[in-house]
């Protein structure tokens, strides 16, 4: 059974930021970026590719990073419109 998933760049996005979400990781309340990579690597297979998408998001403004960029949390000041990119996402 072929376990990794495709997803967009899009769909990876959300995904990235719906898992910050449901962890409750705001401002100061940050995720080791590594584990995140790592976890995510077992569902889509491509470290890279993952560090890449948390570059943008972060160039984006919705992720912030903390600790020389070893952790990242999410943008509370963009709350609003994280919760609506990953509604939207969804709804596609």
């Amino acid at each position: 059974m072929y376990r990794y998933k495709k997803l967009s760049d899009l769909e990876l996005k959300a995904a990235i930021l719906e898992f910050l979400l449901k962890k409750g990781r705001w401002g100061g309340y940050y995720f080791p970026l590594d584990t995140l990579v790592n976890w995510f690597s077992k569902k889509v297979r491509n470290g890279k590719r993952i560090e890449g998408i948390v570059k943008d998001l972060v160039n984006e403004r919705y992720l912030t990073l903390y600790k020389r960029g070893a952790t990242v949390s999410l943008n509370s000041a963009r709350s609003e419109e994280i919760v609506d990119f990953i509604k939207r996402v969804e709804s596609e």
